[in-house]
């Protein structure tokens, strides 16, 4: 832990405490976590990025079935490719953590889950969440009819304004509904 403590600055740690969820502890394993998957070519650009490929290895995300689209909405590279520097890795783990707010948890839920990042999920969104979620293969995967309803039955539940999509006001009103939305999203190094 020692290594760990002098690679990261007091100044710095102390400011990741404050604007993140993130303990001090957390914040030193986040920061051994990351460098671990930091190469040589990666260390030597101004700001180290790992590369999206690297960052699902984490048995923490290998097995979610939003990992891909969770390294996108967190990354900061202007080309979207899901590389993570330290600050955006660290911003993923704080909206994770267990001491993350209801509100800050389904922000970045929804985020996820609007795969076209146009500030609603609208059938195209919610056809690929169910795929994630039921796995898009051909024994798992709904049928038309099956899907059809499904979507349905999703917006007459959380389509309050009845557009035909879900906003983020209608998404986090059905969530403050769901006790255990918190519990599951998470992750722990």
């Amino acid at each position: 832990m020692g290594g760990a403590a002098s690679q990261l600055p007091k100044d710095l740690l102390s400011e990741y405490q404050e604007l993140t969820f993130l303990t001090k502890q957390e914040i030193l394993l986040a920061h051994k976590r990351f460098t671990e998957l930091v190469t040589r070519e990666d260390r030597s650009s101004a700001v180290t990025r790992v590369p999206m490929d690297k960052i699902l290895t984490l048995p923490e995300l290998k097995s979610n079935p939003f990992r891909e689209r969770i390294c996108q909405v967190f990354s900061t590279c202007e080309l979207k490719d899901g590389s993570l520097t330290f600050e955006d890795f660290l911003d993923l783990l704080s909206a994770f953590s267990d001491s993350a707010t209801l509100e800050i948890k389904s922000h970045y839920a929804f985020r996820i889950f609007d795969f076209d990042d146009d500030g609603t999920l609208d059938e195209s969104d919610l056809r690929k969440l169910v795929n994630c979620l039921t796995g898009d293969t051909e024994d798992t995967r709904l049928t038309h009819e099956e899907m059809k309803q499904l979507i349905s039955n999703i917006l007459e539940e959380s389509d309050i304004d009845k557009d035909g999509t879900v906003n983020l006001s209608e998404f986090q009103h059905v969530i403050s509904r769901s006790p255990d939305f918190v519990s599951s999203f998470k992750i722990v190094l």
